[in-house]
């Protein structure tokens, strides 16, 4: 190991985690962390998120592979959701949690007074300037999750004059119309609050304009028949300047998430897993089929967001007819491994013998495999099939090593 590798400080890499399917594959692929929401308190409502007992499994699960879990308690309550709260915080220390997410000064007052967890400043604040993530620190916030409205010198200063408190920042994942998520659309438009949970991502809808005098036509914002998405952003894609986040000073990079499926999830982490592996080796180069990957899951186009400079009319939606982009899709996940070279999948999307899937493990290649005649597994019998449905479970015979929560994905037709 040269000296430039020794000086290289290790990063965490932390992932979203909806549900506890999510939470194991996250780990699976390389997460060190995870962040992830109870039942209450956090701006998922809509994601599966965790019951308490999930909860107080989920940490030794964590725990036993070195990895670690923040749970969010972002909300912003008002009086009657607070009286719920320090009961709830002091249930969280005793899991063993290692660490709140919080957006409020009030909320962060009762974490405070009624626990000893490290407390994350959420990226709802909208830290934006070395004062506020200085004001934090002094309040006793372990770590500031900075803004995404933020540039990379805005980072570099922000590390030299602040030191002492560890940064947060998003390097992948959805963008927000509004400054820091504190949206109002999804309100106004449908009284679901964003700001409590239950965002119906109004932005994401496809808009039009009538004029006063004319009430019933519709017409494009643009010259294009077909709509546009004036709202909607671009996701956010960091991975070909990774090297340059980490440099500026952040401790933990994070993949936003918590709604998207389990392959996103999967997929996503090995992507910067790699990534980081490779700069923390000294030896950070882009691999093209990084961006490859990515672009070929649940994404709405790519933007570098506000880290290289304002990103301008670019880093929105507006000339395309969809808000949506994947080609590829999950097809089974491995849930047991047997002898011989045996697998049990669990089936997500319709698969058939002969088929050709690809094999998504961690810190591999993907891999080609042919699909193998199947054993469905019922509680009744097994049978060979030529052909399995989604939430069934099938035994196959496959000659490439792979491990539980191993997944098997496909090329989709998007013609």
């Amino acid at each position: 190991m040269n000296k430039d590798q020794r000086n290289i400080k290790k990063t965490e890499l932390l992932a979203p985690a909806g549900n506890p399917e999510k939470m194991k594959a996250a780990f699976h692929y390389g997460a060190d962390a995870v962040y992830l929401g109870g039942k209450l308190f956090n701006l998922r409502a809509g994601s599966g998120n965790f019951s308490d007992e999930e909860l107080q499994a989920a940490v030794p699960y964590a725990h036993g592979s070195g990895k670690k879990i923040y749970v969010t308690l972002n909300v912003i309550p008002h009086n009657e959701e607070l009286r719920q709260l320090p009961a709830y915080v002091r249930f969280l220390e005793k899991t063993g949690v290692d660490g709140v997410i919080v957006a409020d000064l009030g909320v962060f007052q009762i974490v405070r007074e009624e626990s000893a967890l490290p407390v994350s400043v959420s990226t709802q604040a909208s830290c934006t300037n070395w004062r506020a993530v200085d004001m934090w620190k002094r309040l006793g916030a372990k770590r500031a999750v900075l803004a995404r409205e933020i540039t990379l010198e805005e980072i570099r200063e922000i590390r030299e004059r602040v030191p002492g408190i560890e940064l947060e920042v998003f390097v992948h994942g959805a963008m927000c119309m509004s400054v820091s998520g504190r949206c109002l659309l999804s309100n106004y438009l449908t009284g679901r609050d964003a700001n409590r949970g239950d965002c119906a991502q109004a932005c994401r809808w496809k808009y039009a304009v009538v004029e006063e005098k004319r009430p019933g036509q519709y017409m494009p914002v643009l010259e294009d028949a077909r709509g546009s998405y004036i709202f909607s952003s671009k996701d956010l894609c960091t991975v070909e300047f990774l090297d340059r986040i980490i440099k500026a000073g952040a401790d933990s990079l994070k993949i936003e998430g918590r709604m998207k499926g389990v392959w996103y999830v999967a997929n996503s982490v090995k992507v910067y897993r790699e990534a980081l592996d490779s700069y923390e080796a000294g030896r950070y180069n882009p691999d093209p089929r990084w961006t490859q990957v990515l672009e070929s899951i649940s994404n709405r186009l790519y933007t570098p967001g506000f880290y290289l400079g304002n990103p301008g009319g670019e880093a929105q939606n507006i000339k395309e007819t969809r808000s949506y982009f994947q080609s590829r899709q999950l097809a089974a996940v491995v849930t047991e491994k047997r002898p011989g070279n045996l697998y049990v999948l669990s089936v997500r999307n319709r698969i058939r013998a002969g088929e050709t899937l690809e094999a998504v493990r961690p810190r591999k290649p993907v891999k080609d495999l042919r699909l193998p005649a199947m054993t469905l597994l019922t509680k009744e019998a097994e049978e060979p099939v030529e052909h399995a449905n989604p939430n069934s479970s099938v035994l196959v015979k496959i000659d490439t090593e792979l491990e539980v929560m191993d997944m098997l994905g496909r090329k989709m037709d998007v013609t």
